[in-house]
């Protein structure tokens, strides 16, 4: 696993821990015990810290520090590369095509049609 790899676990977590803030802060008796308290500020504070992990793999990933204006003059930078080279490609392709024909065209081939016709006796 590289270390750019974003914990999928981590992610799903969230969720689950957003709804069990949620479902605390919800309940009919509210938060007015000193353990109803406790418990939310407890799930609270875990929701709170895998967010913050979350965030800070997110800004880790490569390219992260890109605005998107500048992503999309990279991707049409490279893809004006790509499409120069497929050009010079095909280019190289039709010269190399055009040489060996030329090649071929200087020479003359005699083909003797008795060699290539099968003997048959009468």
């Amino acid at each position: 696993m590289t270390t750019n790899a974003l914990p999928v676990a981590l992610f799903e977590s969230l969720l689950l821990k957003l709804v069990a803030v949620l479902e605390l802060t919800q309940r009919p008796e509210g938060t007015v015990t000193p353990q109803a308290k406790q418990a939310v500020l407890h799930a609270t504070n875990e929701f709170k810290s895998a967010l913050t992990e979350a965030k800070e793999r997110a800004a880790r990933l490569p390219g992260g520090e890109l605005l998107l204006a500048d992503q999309a003059d990279v991707i049409e930078m490279l893809a004006a590369l790509r499409d120069r080279k497929r050009e010079q490609l095909a280019e190289f392709s039709k010269r190399t095509l055009a040489a060996s024909g030329a090649a071929a065209g200087g020479r003359r081939m005699e083909v003797d049609s008795m060699a290539s016709t099968p003997f048959h006796e009468s």
